[in-house]
């Protein structure tokens, strides 16, 4: 995952963060210093990772932007509840007296595995070993469908020691896209499923919803993202009673998902929904195949835009060949500009 870098820091009992420029940054996280502190098995230690804004409701990722009101914020415990994080640890370089910056990656991987205690809010941040470009692409999409810039892609080697600030001569690279928003049209959408909210104001209602284009051809209706920004307090009571009534044991006939929601719904209600922009994605299967093989088009940070579109049947609803064209056309764009597609 990709975001802001910061170091943790414990030399003392107390855990220190530094950003990638070495800037001291504890005091607009203090919450994170907490929670390294209980993760870590460790006297002494020198962690890297990524702190993520986090949806407190949904447990989905925000955009990494929203981190920056964590510094403008003068009231820090406001900032911590209005911008919780969670950080994801992806490598470590001092444990307890010894220097692991000549180990290779993979030692270095082992030694986190073995002092860090996974919590509610520190992760081992995803990782696989790849040696395949297609699965490294299809890695690639997962993560951005998750709300992650991208991929950082590190050797394993010999000679992968940990080289500050520096790539090693392609010991690590960056392999993400262009961030431009795209997505300026409005979409008309069905729920076909739901996610229970976690906590918060969400706890007994809908807390992320399922939502699908129709496709005429097929008479079907293929999943595009799961939403769970845009809603107000009284959109949660109002969904509930509106879904409800669909709610069924299974999934539809007519819904084509490889997502496994809490709850399926009869696709009936439809939403309108605004994003960044669409993007590969081999989670859902809105034209699955139409791009590349096994992968189908997503919509990256969704948002109902608090809309209820009653005027509309499912069956009038976006479809999946709009969100091809769309999708298209964002592409024509950026080769046109000369940005990577």
């Amino acid at each position: 995952m990709m975001g802001r870098g910061p170091r943790c820091i414990r030399p003392d009992g107390e855990v220190r963060i530094f950003s990638r420029r070495l800037e001291n940054i504890t005091h607009a996280y203090p919450d994170v210093a907490e929670y390294v502190k209980e993760a870590i098995d460790a006297k002494e230690f020198i962690v890297e990772g990524e702190i993520i804004a986090i949806d407190p409701d949904t447990g989905e990722f925000r955009p990494f932007q929203e981190l920056m009101h964590r510094k403008r914020k003068h009231d820090i415990k406001e900032a911590m509840k209005e911008y919780p994080v969670n950080i994801f640890l992806f490598d470590v370089m001092y444990v307890d007296g010894q220097d692991l910056t000549n180990l290779p990656l993979i030692d270095r991987k082992r030694k986190l595995l073995e002092i860090l205690k996974p919590s509610e809010y520190v992760h081992l941040a995803t990782w696989r070993i790849i040696n395949d470009a297609e699965e490294l692409d299809k890695f690639f999409h997962e993560a951005i469908s998750d709300g992650c810039e991208g991929v950082m892609c590190k050797s394993i080697k010999a000679d992968s020691i940990y080289e500050m600030g520096a790539r090693g001569g392609w010991l690590w690279i960056k392999y993400k896209r262009d961030y431009r928003s795209e997505l300026t049209d409005t979409l008309d959408l069905v729920v076909v499923g739901a996610f229970w909210g976690g906590r918060g104001k969400r706890a007994g209602t809908y807390g992320a919803l399922l939502i699908a284009a129709y496709d005429p051809k097929t008479d079907q209706f293929y999943t595009v993202s799961k939403v769970g920004s845009g809603f107000t307090d009284e959109d949660l009571v109002k969904l509930k009673q509106m879904l409800d009534p669909y709610r069924i044991p299974h999934r539809h006939p007519r819904v084509v998902s490889k997502m496994e929601p809490d709850v399926w719904f009869v696709p009936a209600v439809v939403l309108e929904i605004i994003g960044a922009e669409i993007t590969l994605s081999p989670l859902h299967t809105c034209c699955m195949g139409a791009i590349r093989p096994d992968v189908g088009l997503a919509i990256r940070f969704p948002r109902f835009t608090g809309r209820y579109r009653t005027d509309k049947s499912p069956e009038q609803a976006t479809t999946v060949d709009e969100i091809l064209e769309i999708y298209k056309e964002q592409k024509k764009v950026k080769i046109e500009e000369g940005t990577n597609p």
